[in-house]
């Protein structure tokens, strides 16, 4: 079973934590546009686990985010930043 997703905002950060999977992303999707509005970074490094529909729910983010400014998606662990490499995203996504 998957652990809720939740998320913080801290000034122009969004903090993610618990698993963000297909499972678990629909509340997150249904607000992004207003959780993100004035963010300027993504916290990943709360999150446990991230799945495909979970990484297409980042690209989207980080995507959405390019004409605002742009967004920094800080913290990604060793696995997000692989399963980004397995999906050939590194320069679509770049995380840190």
């Amino acid at each position: 079973m998957a652990n809720a997703l939740n998320w913080q905002a801290q000034g122009e950060t969004l903090a993610l934590t618990g698993d963000l999977d297909r499972e678990t992303l629909l509340p997150f999707w249904q607000q992004r546009e207003a959780l993100i509005a004035d963010k300027t970074t993504l916290d990943v490094s709360g999150l446990n686990r991230v799945d495909s529909a979970g990484l297409a729910v980042l690209v989207h983010v980080y995507q959405a985010q390019l004409s605002r400014g742009g967004m920094t998606i800080a913290g990604a662990s060793d696995r997000l930043k692989t399963l980004i490499a397995l999906y050939n995203l590194n320069e679509i996504i770049p995380v840190s």
